[in-house]
């Protein structure tokens, strides 16, 4: 059974943990069933399972992911906006999360990456 992160800025610590350790499942685990992961960029993959193969790919060349310290996190009611700069000074990350019934928080949308629209003159 994995930590839950019973506060929204815990999952940011998790993901780091998950994915420095190769457990695709764990960092899967974050995500609610349907959620929604902005990745790759100018894609998106749907659904925990989904994600958790991508994951699987991904964590394959085994990455080192550095901890980001979390911006503010926005709350109302069950539902919260978690958002960290990347240390590369590229933009930010944001997620939405979402309060589940035992008081832990998942994942539902995830944007990890904000890549420069292009547009056509």
């Amino acid at each position: 059974m994995y930590e839950k992160a019973m506060r929204p800025e815990e999952i940011t610590r998790l993901f780091v943990e998950r994915s420095n350790a190769g457990d695709a499942a764990g960092v899967a685990a974050l995500y609610e069933e349907d959620a929604v992961l902005a990745y790759p960029p100018g894609d998106r993959t749907v659904g925990r399972e989904a994600i958790r193969v991508l994951w699987e790919k991904v964590l394959s060349n085994r990455p080192r992911f550095e901890y980001e310290d979390p911006l503010p996190t926005l709350v109302s009611g069950d539902i919260a906006l978690t958002s960290t700069p990347p240390r590369d000074g590229a933009g930010a990350r944001a997620q939405v999360v979402r309060r589940q019934p035992d008081g832990s928080w998942l994942r539902l949308l995830d944007q990890p990456e904000f890549v420069p629209v292009t547009r056509e003159p």
